[in-house]
C-alpha cells in the first residue's frame, strides 16, 4: 500500500504566532541527476511554504522540518492550475473556431477566456489557502 502524502524537508524561516514560514528547495527530476553541471535544463529553487500550526512556537527559526501535504491536495492544485484552464482554453478555441470561423480571432478569445477563470482564483486566493492546507513535524536527529 502506497502512502497518501506528499513530504519536503525544509527549513523554518520565520515564526510568528502560530505562522510558520518555511522554506524548500523545490527541484526538478533533473536536478537530482549526476550530469545536472553538463545540461540547462537542470533546475531547482527554493520555495517558501506558509504553514499555520498552533504549536509553531515549538519550533526554531533554521530547524529542519518535515513538510506533509496530502497527495490529493497535490491533484487538486494540478487541477486547478493546469487541467482546468487546459480544458477552457481547447473547448472555447473549438467553440470559437465554430462561431468566428476564424483561427486568429478564437485564438485571442480562446486566451481570452483563461482571464477570468485567473482572476476569480486570485480573488478567492484567501479561500485556497485554507484548503491547501499543509504539517509541519520536526526532524528527528
Amino acid at each position: 500500500m502506497t502512502d497518501h502524502t506528499i513530504t519536503h524537508s525544509g527549513i523554518v524561516e520565520n515564526i510568528q504566532g502560530s505562522h510558520l514560514s518555511v522554506r524548500i528547495v523545490q527541484t526538478s527530476a533533473c536536478a537530482s541527476c549526476s550530469i545536472k553541471g553538463h545540461c540547462s535544463s537542470a533546475d531547482s529553487r527554493d520555495k517558501i511554504i506558509d504553514i499555520y500550526d498552533t504549536g509553531a512556537a515549538s519550533y526554531r527559526v533554521g530547524e529542519e522540518v518535515t513538510v506533509i501535504a496530502a497527495t490529493s491536495t497535490g491533484m487538486r492544485a494540478v487541477a486547478l492550475a493546469f487541467v482546468i484552464p487546459f480544458a477552457l482554453l481547447i473547448v472555447s478555441l473549438f467553440l470559437l473556431m465554430a462561431w468566428t470561423g476564424s483561427e486568429l480571432y478564437a485564438g485571442i478569445g480562446a486566451l481570452a477566456v483563461l482571464l477570468p477563470y485567473y482572476l476569480i482564483l486570485w480573488l478567492n486566493k484567501s479561500r485556497l489557502k485554507r484548503n491547501f492546507s499543509f504539517t509541519v513535524k520536526p526532524i528527528n536527529n
